[in-house]
């Protein structure tokens, strides 16, 4: 058996008017992410470790933001297609392990509805998918509430 690990981080603007976008669901919140797509910083994070445990490069490798078809995509759509990407190099995602870093809203009402979306998309348990949440205790940019970022690891088997 082959094991690979992987880890990856995203960040995004906050602003007012936009959606929140986190882990797949949409949560309330008077400010959302500012991006390209529907700037999920949770999903990126997951696509960057997953992509890195297979060195198949990044997010923006794969998923431009220059491009056009990427233009307000749905987040769970380019985390199918990382899934795809490999399993087509034989792999199957053993565990996923993430932080969000936001000074709000308190997410820990949805950290449930966020697991079940991402393990359904890659076809693992619930209990595979771990998410954690923390702030920043009011500093940097996550702590004014200008931005929010995740980190997120995977560990990836190959297949038998």
């Amino acid at each position: 058996m082959c094991y690979r690990i992987g880890s990856g981080v995203d960040f995004h603007q906050l602003a007012e008017g936009k959606k929140l976008w986190i882990g797949g669901i949409e949560i309330p919140h008077y400010k959302g992410s500012v991006g390209h797509s529907d700037a999920d910083v949770l999903l990126h994070a997951i696509c960057d470790a997953m992509l890195g445990a297979l060195c198949l490069g990044d997010i923006g490798l794969h998923f431009p933001n220059t491009s056009a078809e990427f233009k307000d995509i749905d987040s769970k759509i380019l985390l199918q297609r990382t899934f795809e990407l490999i399993q087509q190099k034989g792999y199957d995602i053993v565990n996923i392990d993430s932080t969000l870093c936001l000074e709000a809203p308190k997410i820990k009402p949805y950290v449930q509805q966020m697991r079940e979306a991402i393990a359904s998309i890659l076809s693992i348990a619930v209990e595979d998918v771990s998410i954690k949440a923390t702030t920043t205790e009011k500093m940097g940019f996550a702590g004014r509430e200008e931005g929010l970022m995740a980190y997120a690891s995977v560990l990836l088997k190959k297949g038998e």
